[in-house]
């Protein structure tokens, strides 16, 4: 195993690599005004995957002037959003005061807490002029103690998020957690890992992940082998790994094409009840009930600006 394609944390006496579970597609769905959406997860098959609740590929799609589309005016409360831009640009307001712009490799980290009515929708020029329109988003669940924490965001700029890139050629930007000796610079409630991989042909990575993380990972573009067994996934396939090991192997086959273009994201989970309706994520039915009354009511407020 060398050096410069392994994390060196990987190389502890007892490093196991982890096996895979199972490889899904994502689903086609429609959000907000009726963008398409991948959806990984939920689905028939995959609910959540604690600590996270849905994870859903934008595009990629290319627009035409006046083609693009948003999510108006919608609440959250009880967990975590995670936005990751790849392509176009959307803006953001919320019932707080809070708005922002999302470019091209730009992070928004919304802590939903308590409850808060949020707008994500095509940036004027962007809508005006079309685009190519590509990004993620994530929902990461809260824990009890936080589920009514005050809303919080961190907004990161392309160029403030870690990149590192070894002697093979594999780059990682490190949007949460540690890889290749960068650091994110994102505070999570809950320790997470949030790694984009570009892994050119032939090579391969090994990346350490705490045995009680839940992982997974998400082909964003070409084709990969995955855990010691190198199980095969493609573009649009979510690869969930078994919890028997602390480390994870990801491999571009010797004979691609294409660089491979994958997410890794591990999270400790929370082992908590779920309860959730629609953009409301709790513990019990008679919180989701309550969510619902404060909505309505207006105690999440409005976007007035």
């Amino acid at each position: 195993m060398k050096q410069n394609t392994t994390n060196s944390q990987s190389l502890e006496k007892n490093a196991k690599n982890r096996s895979v579970h199972q490889v899904a597609d994502a689903k086609t769905a429609l959000e907000g005004e009726g963008f398409l959406v991948h959806r990984a997860f939920p689905n028939n098959s995959l609910r959540e995957f604690d600590p996270f609740l849905l994870l859903d590929e934008m595009g990629p799609m290319v627009l035409s002037a006046g083609q693009a589309k948003g999510a108006p005016d919608h609440p959250h409360r009880g967990f975590e959003t995670v936005t990751y831009m790849i392509d176009g640009v959307f803006e953001h307001k919320d019932s707080h005061g809070h708005s922002g712009k999302l470019r091209p490799g730009d992070v928004q980290w919304m802590t939903a807490g308590s409850g808060v009515i949020h707008s994500e929708m095509p940036e004027k020029e962007f809508l005006d002029k079309g685009g190519t329109l590509h990004g993620f988003q994530l929902w990461v669940n809260l824990p009890k103690k936080d589920k009514m924490a005050k809303p919080h965001y961190q907004d990161v700029l392309a160029n403030k998020i870690p990149v590192a890139q070894n002697n093979d050629g594999i780059k990682v930007k490190v949007i949460a957690g540690e890889s290749m000796g960068k650091k994110s610079v994102i505070d999570t409630k809950t320790p997470i890992m949030y790694l984009h991989y570009t892994i050119p042909p032939g090579a391969k990575t090994v990346q350490t992940v705490p045995q009680n993380y839940n992982a997974f990972a998400y082909v964003v573009n070409g084709e990969g082998l995955f855990g010691g067994e190198q199980r095969p996934a493609h573009k649009e396939q979510i690869v969930l790994f078994e919890r028997n090991g602390n480390e994870i192997t990801i491999k571009a086959p010797d004979d691609a094409v294409t660089s491979l273009d994958v997410l890794l994201i591990a999270g400790v989970p929370l082992g908590e009840p779920v309860a959730r309706y629609g953009p409301f994520v709790m513990n019990t039915e008679g919180e989701i009930r309550q969510a619902i009354l404060d909505y309505n009511s207006g105690k999440m407020g409005k976007i007035d600006f």
